[in-house]
């Protein structure tokens, strides 16, 4: 067969052909609306003029220090302006950008370290103790193979100067200091090939050693442009950083911004009267947020809340599938609310459930429960499905078959780190394999039924604990609840319920509210989804706020088997 041609053979050149990168976007915004608030942390606030230019003079300063193409820095920081920059000036001056969760402990920062060699460390002044102890540990793990990299302390003035003194003390450069030795007209050069890495970021290493994600400056771009899109952010949005800018390079908003030119807030602690605050007083119209963060906000105590809000708030949404109760307050007090769905091997969010006109005649139960889908892919990513695991061919979109979500497209991580096997099972047919198992309605949306490992299996009956987490959202009692298979002696598994209790409630009698919730459950559900046990208590969770259900699925089994049911 003669090979395919197009009509014509004019060749890519210069003029015609240029390497995505979101990088360009800054200098757009700069060269557009020079004199607008790019930043606001506090009384500290900058122009885009001065961001890029701020910008500019990091990258300049990195290759001072030997940083190119091939090198790592990694930055252990908050929401704060520095963090926001290094998004921009690390990968101008060639580099890879390792954005690090400062939740961590000093054990995993330090594999993560050596893992991608960093040869500089920045870190903000209220976590220098911990990257100290982690170069500490990263040192003991190297058997003699330890260069120190070079550390930069960030320093904030809404916090305490007597950290940073002492990080001064301890050998690290001041980050202002640092920036300052750069040139503010440094001619950066953009990636000549958009495969080239952007961005390195942790997966969050529950059960083994973290994964090193991968990201170029190709998907970067798409994914800045395509959250600009699906969100219908108008040019100048004011964007709330309640979303750790760690989490996937904040889902890649740190670039959307960029480019929509808008304003970003930064906020070192998220809490629901800082959030409020903020949209009172700094005029926010945008911001994302996971699940938990949204619980936060409509269970803040009255004295915590400026309602009504004075505009129209918009809210994105990833992470966990949000309770369609959660979604249902927030839209009651004012906030729209966006479902997105994603990992960070997509780049964040790379579906969203979009609404439709139809909907806003409905209940607003039915609208939450439409709402609470995971939905159809971003109009960045070229391919999403829902397959049989057995076979990989396509489920039935009748809402009941369950499949794995796998994903294929320009939005798809490079691959793992170093790690040749995890790629080989990660991209295996051709797909990348999420782990998450769903359904497809016959509208076309996916909506996330479990992970694998989470499906609990009564009696040979699957049962999804996301559905089960759904019912019990309900209750009024429950601010926070997680339901794990705990062996059953007469069905093999049972759910088992366990909850956090809404501050007003925890000198209740447990006893009596654990048969309140069995019975609500009764009424809600199917008779084998009913939890059979409750357990109360504050959830275990991940840097990244996802409840842990390996750890309560350890607990439920050392409670050890359910005795033969009383249902």
């Amino acid at each position: 067969m003669a090979p395919e041609r197009d009509i014509d053979d004019h060749p890519r050149n210069k003029a015609n052909y240029t390497a995505l990168t979101p990088l360009w976007f800054l200098e757009r915004a700069a060269t557009v609306f020079p004199n607008r608030k790019s930043l606001i942390h506090g009384s500290v606030e900058y122009t885009w003029h001065q961001t890029y230019r701020r910008c500019r003079q990091l990258a300049s300063a990195l290759t001072k220090n030997s940083v190119t193409f091939g090198s790592t820095v990694a930055v252990i920081a908050p929401n704060v302006p520095a963090m926001y920059e290094a998004h921009f000036g690390i990968p101008m001056s060639g580099a890879v950008i390792n954005a690090v969760n400062v939740r961590l402990n000093a054990q995993t920062i330090a594999f993560l370290l050596g893992h991608c060699a960093a040869s500089i460390v920045m870190v903000d002044q209220e976590y220098f103790p911990l990257a100290e102890e982690a170069l500490k540990v990263w040192e003991n793990n190297s058997k003699g193979n330890f260069n120190a990299p070079l550390l930069i302390v960030i320093a904030d003035k809404n916090c305490d100067p007597m950290p940073v003194q002492y990080a001064l003390e301890k050998g690290a450069i001041e980050y202002e200091k640092f920036v300052e030795t750069g040139d503010p007209d440094f001619t950066w050069k953009a990636p000549e090939d958009e495969w080239q890495t952007i961005a390195l970021g942790y997966t969050s290493g529950t059960t083994a050693s973290p994964k090193g994600v991968v990201l170029h400056h190709r998907g970067a771009y798409i994914m800045a442009m395509s959250n600009a899109v699906v969100w219908s952010m108008p040019e100048g949005a004011v964007y709330l950083w309640t979303l750790p800018l760690f989490h996937c390079n904040g889902w890649c908003f740190v670039w959307t911004l960029a480019t929509i030119c808008g304003t970003n807030i930064c906020l070192r602690q998220v809490t629901a009267k800082a959030v409020y605050s903020a949209i009172a007083h700094l005029g926010v119209t945008h911001f994302s947020a996971a699940p938990v963060v949204l619980n936060t906000i409509v269970n803040a105590p009255k004295e915590e809340t400026i309602l009504p809000l004075p505009r129209l708030v918009h809210v994105s949404t990833a992470g966990a599938s949000p309770p369609p109760s959660v979604l249902a307050a927030m839209s009651q007090r004012g906030f729209r609310v966006l479902h997105t769905y994603g990992l960070s091997e997509t780049y964040g969010p790379s579906t969203l459930c979009t609404w439709k006109p139809e909907w806003d005649l409905l209940p607003l139960d039915i609208q939450a429960r439409l709402q609470a889908r995971q939905g159809v892919r971003y109009v960045g990513l070229e391919h999403l499905d829902v397959v049989s695991t057995n076979d990989m061919k396509s489920v039935p979109a009748d809402g009941k078959t369950i499949g794995e979500i796998v994903f294929r497209g320009n939005i798809v991580m490079k691959g793992y780190l170093k790690n040749p096997k995890a790629n080989e099972e990660a991209f295996a047919g051709g797909w990348y394999h999420s782990g998450d198992l769903a359904v497809k309605h016959p509208d076309g949306y996916i909506e996330i039924k479990d992970r694998s490992k989470d499906i609990i299996i009564s009696g040979g009956e699957n049962i999804s604990s996301v559905e089960v987490e759904n019912i019990l959202y309900l209750h009024p009692a429950i601010l926070e609840v997680s339901v794990v298979a705990r062996p059953d002696e007469q069905w093999g598994e049972s759910p088992c319920a366990f909850v956090t209790l809404k501050p007003d409630l925890k000198e209740t009698d447990q006893r009596k509210l654990a048969d309140d919730i069995i019975n609500f459950s009764r009424s809600k559900m199917p008779k084998f989804w009913v939890p059979k046990s409750v357990v109360f208590g504050p959830l275990p969770k991940t840097a990244t706020g996802k409840i842990q259900k390996h750890v309560l699925r350890a607990k439920a089994k050392e409670m050890g088997p359910m005795k033969k049911s009383r249902l």
